[in-house]
């Protein structure tokens, strides 16, 4: 597999071994490294990645889970062109603002009102300073292997052992106000909810880096009685779900309506973007007209609402406002879920396969996997392996990470996907 690889890759090579004197393990992101080197791409489009070698990937991680619509589809591309002609970056109000949140709000249940951030991990750090602000309490509940960016408060309880910090520099006084929950666990988080003041529970209705694990519907709903009983407020993390899973996100697939919500990825539409909505009375707490320091919450960026990133993410909730296109990958996906199963069963290999919607992960073990604790018992070196073998051979998925499906995948990516995953489970079989 290494050998092959490496065979193919010559100038990824040479372009990492550059990377190195000037970028820390020579990326710009940690999970994009992988042994013995990563790719590096020269172009996309569609489904595909072209690496500098020019070999071609069927690419299921889609930019982090991003790329809804594929590599530079052409209606976003045709919208940010002539966007580009008007102006990429006013400093200014503009209508463009107006009208993506107008949209976002037509299309999610929870959002009367909408304000723009440059990332999910920043929205997700004005979400819970407002919370707080709302509320008058200081505790933020999350959930082992729930991952909401690099924000100190919610950096904690993402991969087991979970008493392990995430990072040097996260101090005690950053932390000191997060409760860390089990998943799919009601009772447990009633039990660590007890005798605390709680601001938040922060939640993603599918856990993403986690081991792409969907919440249990009644989970949901019982965090939101949970909610509704202590006056505490839901957020949805839906940077990875929102406008994947139904036009309204996990909010409208599973029915359970937030108090806020945290978008980032496909509100992009392939460019930088975040933001965080909800109740108005909740948002309204932002209003610096309405409430003087220090009791408004405070939230701002240069680059909030770039005229770019409004037009690229209007282009694409148009796209799928009417579910029409989110319905048939979700059908893909629940076949690719279940024909994955089917490959490594027949190899006597055990797997269990989670997901929902679009999204997909292998996970090989015996044991039903419900929580990321079940996913870091299951053989993690044969899941790094499998999809190793899978980019040796022009499938790319992120390592150990979960895959996507975009509007642009064929049947023929389908089958590349499906067959590769059969020489990998023979081999794995024997």
């Amino acid at each position: 597999m290494l050998e092959n690889y490496i065979s193919k890759t010559s100038k990824s090579k040479a372009l990492y071994e550059r990377a190195k004197n000037f970028l820390p393990a020579g990326v710009s992101y940690a999970i994009r490294y992988f042994e013995p080197y990563p790719f590096y791409t020269a172009k996309a489009k569609g489904s595909k990645l072209i690496d500098v070698n020019g070999n071609e990937y069927v690419d299921f991680w889609l930019g982090h889970t991003a790329l809804i619509l594929g590599h530079s589809p052409p209606a976003v591309m045709d919208a940010v062109k002539k966007q580009i002609e008007i102006g990429t970056h006013f400093g200014t109000s503009h209508e463009l603002e107006i009208e993506l949140a107008e949209q976002i709000a037509k299309m999610v249940p929870s959002a009367e009102m909408i304000r723009f951030t440059n990332s999910g991990t920043e929205a997700n750090m004005y979400a819970v300073r407002l919370a707080r602000a709302c509320t008058g309490r200081n505790k933020i509940v999350k959930f082992e292997g729930g991952w909401h960016g690099g924000y100190d408060s919610l950096h904690v309880g993402v991969k087991y052992p979970f008493d392990v910090p995430e990072s040097a520099g996260l101090t005690a006084g950053a932390l000191q106000d997060t409760i860390v929950a089990p998943f799919n666990d009601l009772e447990g988080v009633r039990e660590k909810v007890r005798n605390e003041a709680v601001a938040a529970i922060v939640v993603e209705p599918m856990l993403g880096a986690g081991g792409c694990i969907p919440a249990e519907k009644e989970f949901l709903k019982g965090l939101r009685e949970l909610c509704d009983e202590k006056s505490i407020l839901l957020i949805f993390d839906e940077v990875v779900t929102g406008f994947r899973l139904a036009p309204g996100g996990g909010q409208q697939y599973y029915g359970v309506i937030p108090d806020l919500t945290v978008f980032g990825k496909i509100l992009g539409g392939g460019f930088p973007i975040g933001a965080f909505c909800g109740r108005q009375d909740v948002m309204e707490r932002l209003n610096t007209l309405v409430y003087e320091r220090p009791h408004y919450s405070f939230h701002g960026g240069t680059f909030s609402a770039n005229p770019i990133s409004m037009t690229a993410g209007l282009a694409t909730l148009k796209l799928l406002e009417d579910g029409q296109l989110i319905s048939r990958m979700n059908r893909t996906g629940e076949k690719i879920r279940g024909q994955i199963k089917e490959i490594f069963e027949a190899d006597d290999v055990d797997v269990q396969v989670t997901g929902v919607g679009s999204l997909f992960s292998a996970h090989f073990t015996v044991e039903e996997v419900k929580d990321t604790r079940a996913v870091f018992r299951a053989d993690r070196k044969k899941l790094a392996e499998y999809h190793l073998n899978l980019i040796a051979n022009g499938v790319f998925f992120s390592p150990t990470h979960m895959g996507a499906l975009s509007t642009a995948h064929s049947e023929a990516d389908i089958q590349k996907l499906l067959s590769e995953t059969e020489k990998y489970a023979n081999l794995c079989g024997k």
